[in-house]
């Protein structure tokens, strides 16, 4: 009873103190206010979610003749540049007829673009989203507004980089090739057609102009797009808008869409070289050249030019199964990266997970921001810890005016009247902690995340440290200055040891990490990073770092047990 007497007068004597609750309540909420609005949208995240690509798709797709559908690709292309029955303006028309056969064979049935993006979502922790575009009254892209847009988000910084796929792209990729390709002979044909003005002659011109959408691209000269440094961006119509003071995040960027290309653009050219191989025409072509090879009186390439179709057939195909056989760890006639490895397709569609730029929270405050599951807790822990500085006056202004020693002649032992001094500001340490919790929620809108009833044993352990520090530094501190320069040189460092000042401990290397445990903040932030940012939280690891907490605050309290003098001196 006695205890509870000296507890509840305590009590009285810290809540009329106004500067202590301005301190333990409205400090916090300022700190994580300022923060929370100063962060940029990308603290708080975790690396898989944090790792995104921001995308302006402008890309026109490729060729596609009757409504698009895919049609036109590999007769046409063949039949451009091999001899043939057919000659003149009538060579690619017979091509298109025998696209139109196969025209089911045809890959891709989508844009190059969407096969992009596929293989970035099918990245593992690779995020995608796009930038809002505005259409025109005909349906078409307002690109000069979407670029705009791209460069703002861009120049203000929220972004560190942002892939502009153009509108060429399809087609450029298309071309890439390690192909000749027929394109000049048929600008000859055009030339030579006996009326030059001619409009069958206009048309044929027309239909080797990258930005017709009838004729299929490979009637255009192949196009290299590698260079040094991997794909050639310029060369496919993609820029990358990068943020100069976000080098780092923006140069991730630009190595992401590079794997991304290649794994997109190579097994394509090699899928198309190799297939042509297994191809009569390919016989065809290679006669064509002059092999310097003697057969009797005949050179090989005019053996070649006499075979039949059927032994060409034969030659072809087998010549293809041999290289085949020499490479037998990949599908070379592949088109796709997976299936050039001969490893298993992601079939999986995560592009229903693509969504449009957002900033991370609503409204001024950014409030449901993801930074707030991380400032909260880290300004709880510290300025649950500035209790020191109460605790330490409540004693000092005891020692002054001589209550201290009263209390020795009271029926009452030192570990008793320590009980009783505890116990107030423990009370006051709990609200503190709940209040803020719920002030989070409430004013900032955070997630209490799936455990939300383990959160109350982390709030009392780290209440219990604090308060088991907070009387051992009352117990050393004799003076009103010496609570000031223990207190606060002591929060301060603890603070900034742990990471409480960064709001992650993340950005601290590893091996201050482990270090900054012989604190009990570390604990306290570990266990609140499982509850509040993991959507599984290791219910283990909180329990370790609870007990861990009450360790140490027993530990304080027996050394103020022991540093403890009531003699006021």
């Amino acid at each position: 009873m006695v205890i509870w007497t000296l507890a509840k007068k305590d009590l009285r004597l810290l809540v009329r103190d106004a500067r202590a609750m301005i301190i333990l309540l409205a400090m916090p909420l300022i700190f994580i206010l300022v923060l929370g609005v100063s962060l940029g949208d990308n603290f708080g995240k975790s690396s898989a979610s944090g790792l995104r690509i921001t995308v302006l798709n402008l890309d026109d797709g490729v060729p596609r003749f009757f409504d698009r559908t895919a049609m036109l690709r590999e007769g046409a292309g063949w039949l451009a540049i091999t001899p043939n029955a057919a000659s003149g303006p009538s060579q690619a028309l017979a091509g298109c007829s025998l696209a139109w056969a196969n025209h089911g064979m045809w890959f891709p049935h989508q844009s190059w673009a969407e096969m992009l993006l596929r293989d970035l979502n099918e990245t593992a922790d690779i995020r995608v989203e796009f930038v809002k575009t505005t259409r025109r009254g005909d349906g078409t892209i307002d690109e000069s507004a979407a670029h705009a847009e791209a460069q703002r988000l861009v120049s203000s910084g929220q972004r560190a980089a942002v892939l502009v796929i153009g509108k060429k792209f399809s087609k450029r990729v298309e071309r890439c090739s390690f192909l000749a390709s027929g394109w000049p002979d048929h600008l000859a044909i055009a030339a030579s057609f006996p009326q030059p003005g001619h409009p069958i002659a206009l048309a044929l011109r027309g239909g080797f102009d990258e930005s017709q959408d009838v004729f299929p691209l490979y009637l255009h000269d192949g196009i290299n797009p590698f260079h040094r440094e991997g794909i050639n961006f310029k060369t496919l119509d993609i820029e990358v808008l990068r943020d100069p003071t976000q080098e780092t995040a923006a140069a991730i960027i630009d190595q992401v869409a590079q794997g991304s290309l290649l794994r997109v653009v190579m097994p394509w050219m090699i899928g198309r070289a190799f297939e042509k191989i297994g191809e009569p025409q390919f016989i065809d072509m290679v006669s064509r050249e002059k092999l310097d090879v003697q057969i009797g009186f005949l050179d090989l390439a005019t053996i070649l030019r006499n075979f039949p179709p059927a032994q060409k057939k034969a030659l072809s195909t087998g010549l293809q199964n041999s290289l085949q056989n020499l490479f037998p760890r990949y599908n070379l006639t592949a088109k796709t990266w997976a299936a050039l490895t001969k490893e298993m397709e992601i079939t999986t569609d995560k592009s229903g997970k693509n969504s449009d730029f957002k900033t991370d929270g609503a409204g001024w405050l950014k409030r449901g921001g993801s930074r707030y599951q991380l400032l909260v807790p880290s300004y709880l822990v510290m300025f649950a810890f500035f209790l020191v500085l109460t605790v330490g006056w409540l004693f000092v202004a005891e020692r002054r005016q001589g209550t201290l020693k009263r209390l020795v002649v009271a029926p009452l032992t030192k570990g008793e009247i320590l009980i009783g001094k505890m116990l107030p500001c423990l009370f006051l340490s709990l609200f503190q902690g709940f209040f803020l919790l719920g002030a989070g929620k409430l004013i900032f809108g955070m997630d209490w995340g799936a455990e939300p009833i383990w959160l109350i044993a982390v709030v009392s352990a780290t209440s219990f440290a604090a308060i088991g520090m907070a009387m051992l530094v009352a117990s050393l501190a004799r003076t009103e200055t010496q609570v000031a320069i223990y207190g606060t040189l002591l929060v301060l460092v603890l603070a900034g040891l742990s990471g409480c000042f960064f709001g992650d401990r993340e950005f601290m290397p590893e091996q201050m990490r482990q270090i900054s445990r012989i604190t009990p903040h570390a604990w306290a932030l570990d266990a609140y990073r499982q509850l509040l940012t993991n959507p599984t939280p290791h219910l283990k690891t909180v329990a370790i770092a609870v007990l861990a907490l009450c360790g140490f605050g027993a530990g304080f309290m027996l050394l103020a047990w022991w540093c403890l003098r009531l003699d006021g001196d």
